[in-house]
């Protein structure tokens, strides 16, 4: 019964329902803009290092080991700022500025057993081959940078992948903060405001208003007020 009285009083307060999404609606149609493009390249590296000599006692275990530490320890390494200065540095000598920052944020690594993977994402389509070079001439030319022990035994890793860009859908940031849910969350207000303000007079528990001194419900169709403590 209290569901339909909601209901019926919705229905004649339609406009504190209307409004925020009319405002909301006016507002999301002046300032919307579509996400701009957003690429990415995977890259695969082969991690490891030629065998310092074999026996009729020795094995290959030890040179996969090395190679999944190569694999473990460069992924970490693809992330810190240090690597990302040294790619700026490769990008600015071939005349592209580009933001140390910018290249840290952007890289993601992970990898198993001697396979090392570097995800980049980037706005722009051409400049996220240009940094996916660098970020691979660097790995591939300057391990001994990072790791000492790999002196003279570069390369320690090797390109898998040739950078090939490619399209990401809008992140879900992107789709929560679309005009949909905002004029979703527009509706569901005005509903809240329209509901506690509709019960008349006689369905309003007494006493009930503001401080308890029986003051009603804005909007209410008997606004009540009494002076009773």
């Amino acid at each position: 019964m209290e569901l339909r009285l909601y209901w019926k009083v919705l229905l004649r307060r339609w406009w504190l329902v209307v409004a925020p999404v009319l405002v909301v609606a006016l507002y999301v149609a002046a300032t919307y803009t579509s996400p701009g493009p957003v690429y990415q390249v995977v890259m695969r590296f082969a991690a490891g290092t030629k065998p310092a000599g074999l026996s009729e006692d020795y094995d290959r275990y030890y040179p996969w080991l090395t190679s999944e530490y190569v694999a473990n320890g460069l992924a970490d390494v693809a992330e810190t700022g240090v690597f990302a200065q040294a790619v700026a540095s490769r990008l600015a000598e071939a005349g592209l500025e580009v933001a140390p920052a910018a290249i840290q944020g952007a890289i993601v690594t992970d990898n198993a057993q001697s396979i090392l993977v570097v995800y980049l994402t980037w706005p722009d389509e051409t400049q996220i081959v240009a940094v996916a070079d660098a970020i691979t001439a660097e790995l591939t030319g300057n391990g001994a940078a990072y790791f000492p022990q790999l002196e003279g035994v570069e390369p320690a890793v090797r390109p898998l992948d040739i950078p090939t860009p490619v399209p990401l859908p809008p992140g879900l940031r992107t789709q929560l903060m679309g005009p949909a849910i905002k004029i979703g969350l527009a509706l569901a207000v005005g509903v809240a405001a329209g509901a506690p303000v509709a019960l008349p007079g006689p369905h309003r528990p007494r006493g009930s208003g503001v401080g308890g001194i029986g003051v009603g419900y804005i909007g209410g169709d008997t606004a009540q007020v009494s002076n009773k403590q």
